[in-house]
Parts: structure tokens; sequence; C-alpha cells
């Protein structure tokens, strides 16, 4: 009986800025840091896109590719009293909210009484009010679970809204590419097309078994995830999410005492900025690396403890891995949390969807 709504602002940070100068509307905007200081870009517009820019791309590489391209530092405290304004549209309509970032959030309106509780009417509704209230615009995907929503979401992106009733789930998920299920990156995208596998329509001819005598406990959520199955309710803003920091180091670094001095620093802005939490909170810690082939890397551990040696160890393995310098660090910590996808099947009967 679940309505879930995924809400995700279109080129958030660039649209704030473009909103707030109207000159800057006809051309590449990306918002990110400096490429003589490699920098990256935290987001673009779609003019921009256009280009190759993308999102997490180093901004050098950003500028060779499109010459004209304006890039804005982020100005994260107007973000974020964007973002208040928005969250605040969203508790009109639910108080079952779970932020994802400044500029995403799932929403379950299952309870909802609003438009006669079509989750369908309630998303568009909430587009309205947020391009009222702040001038930006936002994509809605509705469905009936988290997994559904999200992909529904960037389905007609800019200004997008779509549906998938639990009527449409299974043939929807005939045909949706494998890269769309949570957790397939590329490799894994590549390892399943190698075997002929593009759509969750062909991985649903695997067996709960094989998949997971194939990829272990990852082939249990591929099973549940390419047939359209998650059970994971949406937590309200005061559930814990993982915590991490990342630093692009000025200079290409080989030397793992060099490397360690700069973790350290990371490591210390990263305690700092997080709230006091509790050992039971912990469920494992992670170094990541960036090399200067642009490949990334991640060493993760089970620990309660956020300890500066706990992630030393991990980064002396992360850059074991290879034979290159680095050019980022990243650390963090993911929390003990409710099960992603429990074993329980389940019917959806959504009269008014």
């Amino acid at each position: 009986m679940r309505k879930i709504i995924h809400i995700d602002m279109d080129c958030f940070y660039a649209a704030v800025e473009v909103r707030d100068n109207p000159s800057l509307r006809s051309l590449p905007i990306a918002v990110g840091g400096r490429p003589e200081r490699r920098g990256v870009i935290a987001t673009c517009n779609y003019i921009a896109r256009d280009y190759g820019v993308r999102s997490a791309m180093s901004s050098a590489h950003a500028i060779r590719l499109c010459r004209e391209l304006v890039i804005l530092p982020p100005n994260l405290n107007k973000y974020r009293q964007v973002s208040r304004q928005i969250h605040d549209v969203f508790s009109n309509y639910t108080s079952n909210i779970e932020p994802l970032s400044l500029d995403e959030a799932y929403l379950d309106v299952s309870q909802s009484k609003r438009y006669q509780g079509s989750a369908t009417l309630i998303a568009k509704a909430i587009k309205s009010e947020i391009f009222s209230s702040t001038g930006l615009v936002a994509s809605a995907g509705v469905a009936p679970n988290k997994f559904l929503a999200k992909v529904a979401s960037d389905w007609k992106k800019p200004d997008g809204l779509f549906v998938i009733t639990p009527e449409q789930v299974d043939s929807f998920m005939l045909y949706l590419p494998i890269k769309k299920i949570p957790g397939v990156g590329k490799i894994t995208e590549q390892k399943l097309l190698d075997i002929n596998i593009r759509t969750c329509g062909d991985l649903q001819a695997f067996t709960r078994e094989a998949l997971v005598e194939k990829y272990g406990q990852f082939g249990e959520s591929l099973f549940r995830y390419c047939r359209g199955k998650d059970t994971r309710s949406v937590k309200n803003s005061s559930s814990r999410k993982s915590s991490s920091r990342e630093l692009t180091l000025q200079n290409d670094i080989l030397d793992i005492a060099l490397a360690k001095k700069e973790l350290k620093y990371l490591y210390e802005k990263f305690i700092n900025s997080i709230d006091d939490i509790e050992s039971e909170q912990v469920k494992s810690i992670f170094v990541k690396v960036k090399f200067t082939d642009f490949t990334l890397t991640r060493v993760e551990t089970q620990s309660k403890k956020l300890e500066l040696s706990d992630f030393e160890v991990l980064l002396e393995e992360a850059m074991r891995r290879k034979s290159l310098a680095i050019r980022l660090i990243g650390l963090g910590y993911k929390p003990h949390l409710s099960p992603t996808i429990s074993e329980q099947s389940y019917q959806l009967e959504i009269p008014f969807y």
C-alpha cells in the first residue's frame, strides 16, 4: 500500500546561481573548484552537459571540453537556505521525509489525505509549490517503493514527472537497463553485458541461488531489484546517514608518509564536522583514493571506532592497489541501518495512485 515520491532538483547549485543572475541563463554554467587549483565540478546546467561536462569531473577537464564554461564557486550557505525552503514544501504534504542531500529526498505519502490520496497529484502540487516559492524546477518520480521512485524521477528530466503504478511494475522492469540497479557500477555492468545481460528482464532468468553463488550477498539484491522489489521504508530526517569527507590534493602524492599527513589533516576536519556518536552506531569505516589516472578505489572494514590509526591501515591497503600517485583522499564511516531489502514479498493494491 505504499506510495513513494522521489524529488530531485534539476542542476540544483547551478540553477540557484542562474536564478540569482539571469544573465547566465544562456551560458554553460558549472559550480565547482578552480581548474588551476585542481578543483572538481559539483554540478552543471544542461547546456554544459551537452558538451560532456559532468559532476565529479575535474574542472580542468571540463574547461577542455567546453572553453566557454563559466565555473562559479559554491555558496553552500545560500544552497542550504534554499534547501530549507524546499523541505518546508515537503512538510506540507507529509511528515515522513528522508533527505538524501540538499536537493533530493524521498517522501512517503501513503497516508496523506491531500488530493484524495493521489500520489501523482501530490507530486504535481509539490513541483508547482517549489517553483512558486523558489523559482526552481524539480523532477519527481512516483512509485510503490524507493528504488522505482528514484528511477522514475530521472526518467523525464528536466522538469519531469514519471509515475510507475503497482500494475506497471512487472512490464516496466523487463526493459529497464541493468545499470539502473543500485550497486551496479561500470565494472559490474560490463561483466553482465559480457554474458548478454542488458536488462532487468534478462537478469530475471537467473535464480536466486545462481546470483548468490556468483555475487554473494549482492546477488540477493540483484534478484529482488531486477523484479522491482524493495521493502526499504522511508526514514525521516532523524535517521543518521553515512558521513564522509574528501580532499583533492594540491600535488599528486606517491609517498605513503606524505599521504598519511594529508589523511591526518582530513581526519581532524572530519571528526570536528560530525556530531558526537556512540560506538554502537558505527558499522564500518572506509578510505577511498583516486589515482592520477582518475580510477577510484575504496577500502572498507567493519569497526566501531573512528581511530586515525585504523584509517591509516586502510589508506596503506588502498595505495598498494596501484603503482600510481594519488590525487584525492576520502574517509568516512557507515552507520548501522535497517536491512536494505527484506526476505518478505508483498502485494501492492493501490486503488488511486
